[in-house]
């Protein structure tokens, strides 16, 4: 099957600092990098490296050849282009490998429904929608998806209530941390509906729709960065259950994705590749 992704694409500045500026503070960057990254291009970077079939739906600025060749260069080359500017995130990294974020959106934002109909043309039924709330058109995509007869997994992040409400009768698996999980839970009822929950360093779970669940402990590594560290174990995840793989199987190789890409600098261009995956498993397993 195919997964068909409604993602975030967005250049992202990286800076290594000692710790986080505070207000009114100015520190110098201990180390800068540029690369690609956005929740909904990370995903797809893990998934297609976890061997899925993926397609990325999604925008650049117009004329920007600098992105859309890294983005070649990645397996991506439908990129569609915006009038606006190619969505960007300021990132720091701190001494611990924590992060945090300022996004601009840009032509994450100009999504147009037209171009969305267009690619979705060749969705089958039993294929995977896969959104996030880093897009314009989320609502719109999702039902045509569900009158196509995809399944619909849901990164409920950056966290927006109203959203995650307008989506809730059509999602088939819900995927967050546990802080957008408690946000989720303060603002509305999600009760009979399948979830992802990463717990950071306590490892993962799975819930079904009937409140069965499979958890998987986290592997044990030093993290240098956790830029992209859920998205990769999303995408990950999402490319085995599109295979078939057991619950089970899927977490396990989502956790070790997940694990690897937080001993890397950077998001999408260091998450790992399926061969790096398996041999990374069999060392845990030694």
């Amino acid at each position: 099957m195919t997964i068909w992704n409604l993602g975030s694409i967005n250049v992202d500045h990286v800076y290594q600092v000692p710790e986080f500026v505070a207000p009114g503070e100015t520190l110098t960057a201990k180390a800068y990098a540029w690369g690609l990254g956005g929740k909904g291009l990370n995903q797809t970077v893990a998934a297609l490296r976890s061997d899925g079939k993926v397609h990325h739906m999604g925008a650049i600025g117009r004329g920007d050849t600098v992105t859309r060749q890294a983005l070649v260069e990645m397996g991506i080359k439908g990129a569609w282009e915006a009038d606006a500017a190619t969505g960007h995130a300021m990132i720091q990294v701190n001494a611990a490998g924590e992060n945090c974020i300022v996004l601009a959106p840009g032509a994450n934002r100009a999504l147009l429904e037209a171009e969305i109909e267009r690619a979705l043309e060749g969705a089958q039924a039993g294929d995977w929608l896969l959104l996030q709330n880093e897009t314009s058109s989320g609502a719109f995509t999702v039902r045509l998806a569900k009158e196509k007869g995809l399944k619909v997994c849901y990164a409920a992040a950056p966290f927006e209530a109203s959203s995650v409400a307008e989506l809730m009768g059509q999602i088939d698996l819900l995927s967050v941390n546990e802080v957008e999980l408690a946000q989720l839970e303060a603002a509305m009822s999600i009760s009979g509906v399948a979830r992802l929950v990463t717990l950071g360093s306590r490892g993962a779970y799975y819930e079904d729709a009937q409140g069965a669940r499979t958890e998987v402990e986290a592997f044990s590594v030093t993290p240098v960065d956790t830029t992209g560290a859920g998205d990769t174990f999303l995408g990950a995840f999402l490319a085995k259950l599109d295979a078939g793989q057991s619950i089970e199987k899927c977490l396990t190789w989502a956790s070790a994705a997940g694990a690897m890409q937080v001993t890397r600098p950077g998001a999408a261009t260091v998450i790992p590749t399926a061969s790096e995956i398996e041999d990374f498993l069999k060392e845990q397993a030694t």
